[in-house]
Parts: C-alpha cells; structure tokens; sequence
C-alpha cells in the first residue's frame, strides 16, 4: 500500500489515448473541409497522398533492412530473413499501399506524369526530412513508448526488487513479526515501510536523516539458498521513531535499487540527469505498486512511503512522515483470509414456539462478541406438496378457542 505524500500530485499516472482522439477528429475536421473545396477531384487527390505516404514508409523500411540485413543478421537475427523482415516492415504499411494501389487501378484512376513527378518529389522530401531528423519521435512519444513496452530502467529495478527481494520476504514477514512480538513486543505494525526518497538519495543509516528514528534491533534472519549462495540471510530492522514523548516501532527500510538511479545520474557515461532521475524514481514507486497490489502473496503486508525532497531545513521530516503512516493505518480495515467454514450443520426446527426459535438461535449464534465463525443452518426437507403451518403463539391461541 502506498503512503500518504499526496502521491496524487507527484507520481505520473499512465498516459491515455487522448492525442489518438485529437488526431483522428482533427483529421475527419480536414477531410471534410477538404472535400467541400474539391469534391470533384477529391477521390482521386486523396488516394494519391495515401499512395504516397505507404510508399515513403516502404522505402524507408527498405532502408532499415538494408543495414540489419548487411551487417547484423547473424549477430542479431541468426541469419533468420523472415525476422529481419519484421523488424523491418510493418505489415500495415505494405498492406496499406498495396490495398491503396489495387483501389485506384480498380476504380479507374491513373496518374499523370505530373502526378507521378509530385509523388516522388513527395518521396524525396519525406526521406530527406527523416534523415535528418525532423521527423524524429517527439521526447513524449519516446517516453509513451518505453512505459507501454515496459523499457525503463525503472520497471527493470522494480521487478528486480520483487523477484529477488520482496517475493519471498513479504510472505515471511509476518511469522517473524509474530516471534519478535511474542518475545520483545508488539510493534506498531506489522508491515514491512519501504522508503522512497524522491531524490534517490539513500543515507547509509536512517539516524543520518532524522535523529528522531534510532536503531532497535533486527528481526530473525531469513535464510534461503539464492543464485548458488547456500544460506543467504536477509534481515529486516526494527526502528524506533519518537515524537512529542510518544514512541512508535515499526520494520523500515530504504529501496535498495534507488541507490543503482543515484549512482548512474552521477556518471556521464550513463546520460542520466537529475530531471531523468526523478521522473525514473516515480515511474519506480508506481510500477513497484501495482506489482505488489497484483501479488496476492505481497498485499496488505507492505507500505511505500515516498519522501519528497522539499524539506530543507526540516531535520524531523522523515520521522513524521513514518508517524503519519502509522496513524493512517490505525482507522484501515484489512480483509483477511477466507478460511475454511467447518462442515457442521445446525437444523432448524420448523414446528414449535417462539421460545423454541429462540434456543435455536442462541445455540446457533452464541453472544460471545469475539466469535466471528459464520454458522450455517438449514431447514429439515419438506415435500414441496406440504402445506404451511403457523407455529406463531397468537395463531395457536385463537385457533384453542375456536
């Protein structure tokens, strides 16, 4: 579960198809006004420029396989010409033009020379423009294209942190969290914090960033044969956090991979900067939550908390974050797990008087306040030709009379 930062505000949510809707009612928009300049010609100018557009994409996808062909179909392909012609064409495209082609052969129209010199030129231009690049893919086109692909160095980290990291300590954690408070105390929660600053700037020791969180102890080691180390331990740390005489204690740690964010933004090899960084450390936070929201294993034992790096000056920022967490999970109501109702049946009688009704139900449903195993209850079988009978005390009352 996510912290209480107003992540609203600052983690990006996924991009939509608005500039797919924008695009295409601008275009009908064009094309109507097109049509009402020149409905006569306008059949065969606009199958034209379709023609023309397929050809371009064509050509510069033969461009493309020209040097995947000469230089990296073994290396890349293993010399696999149907996959280089993949990578290389897009099957629309050369459906497109072939289907724009057949249409204008069918319906009678030929181009002129004219007409084959514009298309051409039109070619040219086009080819021209992409070589040198104003034809590019726009920044948010690329950054829209490595989140849907899931090609960001922050998905790779998140992942990594779930299935070598929190995967199996999640599921652990709550047996550990048991034996520790069995001996040394309950803590104020039992979920694992993840800490999350928006700077990827992750002290050595919590006590560095705020006196007010100290050290307590570790809680018992986790062991597991991983990647050909027999026995690799993982621990978790218990921490004690103060404030205004109130102490609280809770297992807190910061997110390991934001360390490798830090460390490329610092090397210029790596091209990484500081705006590339933050936004890498949001688009972290929300990948990481919803694989943990989608593991069943992981859910309801885990809390992100995202730290804003905003608080110059503020040497207690980090402890009242962590106690505004904790408070906020006090008034949550958690679903636990379903577990398997005993195989008891209890009749219910269908003749007799209230007070009969009554000690079926008490026995039924016992008043203890503290049980919460549902009971099931179910009538004696009737035959579906027998007649209803009143067993209320009034009815039987009036009827001794009668």
């Amino acid at each position: 579960m996510s912290g209480v930062t107003r992540e609203d505000g600052l983690v990006p949510r996924a991009r939509s198809s608005l500039p797919v809707v924008c695009s295409a009612g601008l275009g009908l928009l064009m094309l109507l006004y097109a049509w009402l300049l020149d409905s006569d010609r306008f059949t065969e100018r606009a199958g034209m420029i379709a023609f023309c557009i397929t050809v371009e994409r064509v050509i510069h996808s033969m461009c493309l396989f020209a040097e995947e062909w000469l230089f990296h179909s073994r290396q890349r392909y293993r010399g696999r010409m149907n996959e280089i012609f993949q990578a290389c064409f897009r099957g629309h495209v050369v459906f497109g033009m072939c289907a724009t082609f057949l249409m204008l052969k069918l319906g009678g129209v030929s181009f002129s020379k004219e007409q084959w010199s514009t298309i051409a030129l039109m070619c040219t231009v086009y080819l021209l423009l992409r070589s040198l690049g104003f034809l590019g893919l726009a920044p948010v086109e690329i950054s829209e294209i490595c989140e849907t692909k899931k090609m960001n160095v922050a998905h790779g980290l998140a992942w990594s942190f779930y299935t070598g990291y929190l995967k199996f300590v999640l599921p652990d954690l709550q047996n550990k969290v048991s034996r520790y408070s069995s001996t040394r105390g309950k803590l104020s929660s039992s979920r694992l914090h993840i800490l999350l600053p928006l700077n990827a700037k992750v002290p050595t020791k919590p006590e560095e960033e705020d006196t007010h969180v100290i050290f307590h102890e570790n809680l018992p080691e986790l062991e597991r044969d991983t990647a050909g180390v027999r026995k690799r331990s993982y621990k978790n740390s218990v921490y004690k956090i103060t404030q205004d005489k109130e102490t609280f204690s809770c297992v807190l740690e910061y997110a390991t991979p934001l360390l490798t964010l830090y460390q490329m933004s610092q090397e210029s090899s790596a091209g990484f900067g500081e705006r590339e960084r933050k936004q890498q450390v949001l688009l972290f936070y929300r990948t990481l939550s919803q694989i943990l929201e989608d593991s069943l294993e992981c859910r309801n034992r885990y809390r992100l908390v995202l730290l804003n790096d905003e608080h110059t000056g503020d040497p207690h920022y980090l402890s009242r974050e962590i106690i505004q967490n904790l408070k906020q999970q006090d008034g949550e109501i958690h679903m636990e797990p379903i577990r398997e109702l005993p195989n008891e049946v209890h009749p219910f009688q269908e003749e007799g008087s209230i007070e009969n009704f009554n000690d079926v139900h008490h026995a039924a449903y016992p008043e203890d306040p503290m049980s919460n195993d549902p009971t099931l209850m179910f009538s004696q079988p009737q035959s579906l030709r027998s007649e209803p009978v009143e067993t209320t005390d009034y009815f039987n009352q009036n009827h001794a009379k009668r």
